[in-house]
């Protein structure tokens, strides 16, 4: 496994030059530790299954690169046939100087061009990036129309929605995002306005809310049914503050609210489901405590009810599977991961199989044939 590149010199260098300013984020999930995670390595249990990465990102923050050479690396020591990923927004490489509406077409300017230098070969057989996720601020209401067509332009082909982050809950321990959310955007008039514009122009709505606020996520779904909304990260399932960890009870009123939660979208043909985000602390597994990290099958008892119930709900032709690098880099090793999902996954039919690891995300992101 590639270690981590250490960037602590150039970070040291770049207080004597202020022109090379890179952005420190606070950060509520761990970062990668290489030598931690390489105590566990594995081949790949089925390294000729083709997978999509439905859900990653790049960004190069203070002290935490990780740009297409990590991604890439990663990848590549795994084994595993990535064949394709999907990016999505993380507020990296914003553009200096514009007005802040247009400010996020930087990230899919930055984007578009780490996608270019995948497909060069140079960086082995992944095409990263064939799908790009990024942001625009759908409060504008329809005045986000202009911006959403920047955002198409910059994505040159490769642009099919954005992310708006509105995770947010009252009590401060249930955190995951760098800036939280004010709470109620989703049913705001504004952000459904917004929504409309999305799909006035074919393009989907990411959302990365937790299960306190899939309620939400159904108003909306319904108000805008010609939406395609992508719900991340199984639907935010807590396992912090009030919320026991699933290792002490998978079963309590509070992930049983979250399953009806799932079934309630599950109702809406216009929604899809992403599966992964495990890693964050915020679901309550602590898999970045341990000694040692996860093996694969650690990793797939631990969350196998978590996974049942997402795909009991939604079915594997509306689900896809995510890593959420570098986010769960802090608890888990990309091999890891996919080998745990090769073992959730290894009763099931072949279809079903395709359908969560490549074909739903193929299909909903409409990634270019070959991918």
């Amino acid at each position: 496994m590639s270690t981590q590149r250490n960037h602590q010199d150039s970070d040291d260098a770049a207080t004597e030059r202020p022109w090379r300013r890179r952005p420190a984020v606070d950060s509520p999930n761990p970062p990668p530790r290489p030598d931690w995670l390489a105590r566990v390595m594995e081949p790949s249990l089925a390294p000729e299954q083709e997978i999509v990465d439905a859900h990653h990102h790049l960004w190069d923050r203070r002290g935490f690169r990780y740009l297409l050479e990590e991604f890439v690396d990663d990848i590549g020591d795994s084994g595993h046939r990535v064949t394709a990923s999907v990016y999505v927004q993380c507020r990296t490489m914003y553009r200096a100087g514009s007005p802040e509406a247009y400010r996020p077409v930087g990230e899919v300017e930055f984007v578009r061009g780490i996608s270019a230098q995948a497909r060069s070969g140079h960086y082995g057989p992944t095409d990263v990036a064939a799908g790009i996720v990024g942001h625009a601020n759908l409060l504008l209401g329809a005045d986000v129309a202009p911006v959403l067509e920047a955002l198409m332009e910059a994505g040159g082909g490769r642009f099919r929605g954005v992310r708006v982050p509105v995770a947010a809950h009252p009590d401060p321990a249930v955190r995951s995002n760098p800036v939280p959310a004010p709470e109620g955007l989703m049913v705001s008039t504004a952000f459904i306005q917004g929504a409309r514009e999305l799909a006035r122009r074919g393009l989907s709505l990411d959302v990365w809310a937790y299960q306190t606020q899939l309620d939400e996520v159904v108003t909306l779904a319904r108000r805008v049914p010609e939406l395609t909304i992508v719900v991340n990260h199984a639907g935010g399932p807590l396992g912090v503050g009030s919320y026991p960890s699933p290792h002490s009870d998978h079963n309590s009123i509070h992930r049983q609210a979250w399953r009806d939660g799932l079934a309630q979208l599950a109702e809406l043909p216009n929604v899809m489901l992403k599966i992964g985000g495990f890693g964050m602390p915020i679901m309550g597994f602590s898999f970045n405590t341990g000694k040692t990290p996860p093996n694969s099958q650690h990793l797939a008892d631990a969350i196998a009810p978590d996974v049942d119930a997402c795909i009991e709900r939604f079915t594997p032709s509306r689900c896809m599977l995510e890593s959420n690098f570098p986010v769960d880099k802090g608890s888990i090793s990309y091999g890891v991961l996919w080998n745990a999902y090769h073992r959730l996954t290894a009763s099931w039919s072949q279809e079903e199989r395709n359908a969560v690891f490549h074909d739903t995300a193929t299909r909903v992101y409409r990634l270019p044939a070959g991918s």
